[in-house]
């Protein structure tokens, strides 16, 4: 063995202790979630129901921060001015995807800004409409729509929110016009709605769950497929085929975060995801958990960005 080739491989050899080193180190403080919607929405309830086996498979605290506002937007500024060490995470849904489409005027680029990590659940928004609605279903709720253009409203958590484009998809399919008013996440629209100040809300099931005990009536689901755990919520797609869209939460990093973070974190998360107490919590909010890795989370960003391209191409859609 030449003298060159003994020294690579005793480097070789020294350099492995200090990756195991690195490894085992991660993490050596508490980690913490932003979550960029208010307490008791999807995002917020679905990491809640984590926390404490992702805490106890980190083997640190694992603490959640609720930054309200922006439709998500205050939240991810948070997470993109944090070091990329892999303790400032962000807990985001599918207006990651959509909200860049509409924003002109966002202080970063998500798809530059970020890393997938993983993706947790997938879960359909639900349709529910206040006590005292004069309809009690999604065909009675159209013609109530057709019969005073722009007058009824609907509630999501944000400006080009996934719920947003979600109302816009259906005035499309339907040919009616909505009145959008956008609330800092899904519990404030679940609130709203149970007081009857706005007529409807496009929101997750968990979130509309308080409603519902004050009189709201869940009319529809977005999903192009009843849920089987929720069969006796209709689908859009019933009375207007190829209506299909869901919303989905997921993890991301700031990019340059170390692959050892983020490897380690995804196995944390996934492990906790393997818990059947997790998994039926998770699925009583109406979500189902998600067996993903970065590849099939990106490649669902990708689908979820066209489809909100097409919306906005259709509906000359712009904020900011």
């Amino acid at each position: 063995m030449t003298r060159i080739r003994r020294r690579s491989v005793v480097a070789g050899l020294l350099a492995m202790p200090g990756l195991a080193r690195a490894q085992a180190s991660w993490p050596d403080r508490p980690v913490r979630f932003i979550v960029p919607y208010s307490a008791g929405g999807v995002a917020d309830t679905i990491a809640r129901i984590m926390q404490p086996r992702v805490a106890e498979n980190l083997g640190q605290s694992f603490l959640i921060d609720n930054r309200t506002g922006a439709s998500g937007a205050i939240g991810a500024a948070a997470v993109h001015a944090s070091p990329a060490d892999g303790y400032t995470l962000l807990f985001e849904g599918a207006t990651f995807a959509t909200l860049p489409e509409v924003r002109q005027d966002l202080p970063f680029d998500y798809g530059a800004a970020f890393i997938p990590v993983v993706q947790v659940t997938t879960q359909p928004y639900i349709i529910g409409i206040r006590a005292g609605f004069p309809a009690t279903d999604l065909a009675g709720f159209v013609a109530e729509a057709k019969r005073r253009p722009g007058e009824v409203t609907y509630g999501t958590p944000g400006v080009a929110h996934i719920g947003h484009f979600m109302g816009e998809a259906l005035q499309m399919a339907a040919g009616i016009r909505l009145e959008h008013v956008p609330f800092r996440g899904g519990a404030d629209v679940a609130r709203e709605l149970a007081g009857g100040r706005i007529d409807a809300g496009i929101i997750s099931y968990s979130s509309l769950r308080p409603a519902v005990e004050r009189g709201a009536t869940l009319i529809a689901s977005t999903a192009g497929h009843r849920q089987a755990s929720l069969p006796q919520i209709p689908v859009i797609a019933e009375t207007f085929p190829g209506y299909d869209m869901s919303s989905w939460t997921g993890v991301f990093a700031p990019a340059g975060t170390p692959e050892v973070a983020t490897t380690r974190f995804a196995q944390v998360l996934r492990s906790a995801l393997s818990d059947a107490e997790v998994r039926r919590r998770m699925e009583a909010a109406g979500a189902d958990p998600v067996e993903s890795d970065p590849i099939a989370f990106a490649a669902v960003i990708r689908r979820d960005r066209e489809t909100a391209r097409r919306i906005v191409a259709a509906t000359g859609l712009r904020v900011g």
